[in-house]
């Protein structure tokens, strides 16, 4: 008999360094009205196919796939307000006979008329392309009976005309999703915090901007446990680091899966990103000392490889691995309080993105300005007394309230106690 645990969590939002980096995952968040959005335009998407004469009676299953799924999606590659999003249409018999390229171009057919910006077919999907900057990706599949609940083919074909290399490739995206949720299991303390200023930073913003309708009362909620927060910063690492590359990067089911693997609950948010990059980098190191590429696989799926088309070469998942070396080693000199504010914030900056590493920074001055005012004193773990300053943070050394004098900052990464 299997027990299940509850487990607390720990409020990134109590750590100094952690709060900054939750304060950077919110700003890459999906927001929530987009979130709402989104299961709505999945149904609105299977409706529309579903009366069409070549889809009609031939849609068994429509279900996220992906980051969607596991409730860590972010803004994508290279942008602040971008979001892909991936549906998988399980399809009926109709299609059986068909080839990848047929099913495909049958799919963009069908939604030619769709209403939104553009409609694109890709090699494995058919993608819209919403004026919100809302991506949505469909991918058609083939049920494979006989094996576990929804392992599938999904279409492989390049176009535009038929290839040798056109082929259907294995996948089980739906059990993959149910792996993850057994591995990250729900931290409640740390999903409440976050999920409270989470739901705070938007009606904030909401009531700044007219346009913008109010947030539902029970949005669902994103975020649920620490591991998840810090796939959600490792895929933005990533996204920063190649956002001039113009090849394939590390895959985003590829970090899921090391976050499923390294999950260990009630883990600071700093600590399991450490923990994740670690597990990855021992992985690619084994495999280029033997010259071989990284293989990963789906654990329920074992023809479901996730690196099929990444790593391209040992040199390409080594170049990977000196980025995840940089994070570590950045990360562990801030939890040691041996970086000055400014060089703290400088780094992040350059590997997290400029933009929303300042609104992360000034959301928490904005936060502690507010309770000096209330005339809230805000104290390190080392006594000194926090102020804010344009842009950051910096903490100071200990001196009287009624001193005007403050002492010279010091190394440390205090951005502020929770209030």
């Amino acid at each position: 008999m299997n027990t299940q645990y509850a487990f607390s969590g720990i409020n990134p939002f109590d750590d100094p360094l952690d709060r900054i980096l939750a304060e950077i995952a919110l700003s890459i968040q999906l927001p929530p009205s987009l979130h709402d959005k989104a299961k709505g335009r999945y149904q609105a998407v299977r409706n529309h196919l579903e009366a069409t004469v070549a889809f009609r009676d031939q849609i068994e299953h429509f279900y996220p796939q992906g980051s969607m799924a596991i409730d860590a999606t972010i803004s994508n590659r290279g942008t602040d307000d971008e979001f892909d999003l991936d549906i998988v249409s399980q399809l009926g018999g109709r299609f059986r006979a068909m080839e990848p390229l047929e099913i495909l171009r049958a799919l963009e057919t069908a939604l030619a008329d769709y209403p939104v910006q553009r409609v694109r077919r890709q090699t494995r999907c058919v993608t819209l392309y919403y004026a919100d900057k809302m991506h949505l990706d469909i991918t058609p599949a083939l049920r494979e009976y006989g094996t576990r609940d929804r392992e599938s083919f999904i279409t492989h074909a390049k176009g535009p005309a038929r290839s040798s290399d056109d082929r259907l490739v294995d996948m089980n995206a739906y059990g993959f999703a149910g792996w993850y949720d057994e591995r990250t299991p729900l931290e409640a303390r740390m999903a409440s915090e976050f999920n409270r200023r989470w739901r705070d930073m938007y009606l904030s913003t909401a009531k700044a901007d007219a346009e913008v309708d109010d947030v539902p009362d029970q949005t669902h909620f994103i975020v649920k446990n620490t591991a998840t927060l810090a796939l959600q910063l490792i895929k933005r690492y990533r996204n920063i680091q190649y956002a001039g590359y113009a090849g394939r990067i590390p895959p985003s089911v590829m970090l899921s899966f090391y976050a499923g693997q390294a999950a260990q609950p009630n883990s600071s948010l700093s600590a399991m990103m450490i923990r994740i990059a670690n597990w990855i980098i021992a992985d690619i190191e084994n495999a280029s000392l033997y010259g071989r590429k990284l293989h990963v696989a789906n654990p329920v799926c074992a023809d479901d490889v996730f690196t099929d088309r990444w790593p391209e070469s040992v040199t390409q998942q080594d170049e990977f691995a000196r980025h995840l070396r940089a994070l570590v080693r950045n990360l562990e000199q801030m939890r040691r309080g041996e970086m000055f504010p400014d060089d703290m914030m400088d780094w992040l900056r350059g590997n997290f993105g400029d933009r929303v590493v300042t609104r992360a920074a000034d959301n928490i001055a904005g936060q502690v300005g507010s309770a000096i005012q209330k005339s809230q004193q805000l104290y390190s773990k080392k006594g000194g007394v926090l102020f804010p300053t344009p842009g950051i943070i910096a903490g100071v050394a200990a001196a009287p309230l009624a001193s005007p004098a403050v002492a010279a900052a010091r190394p440390h990464t205090f951005f502020g106690k929770k209030i």
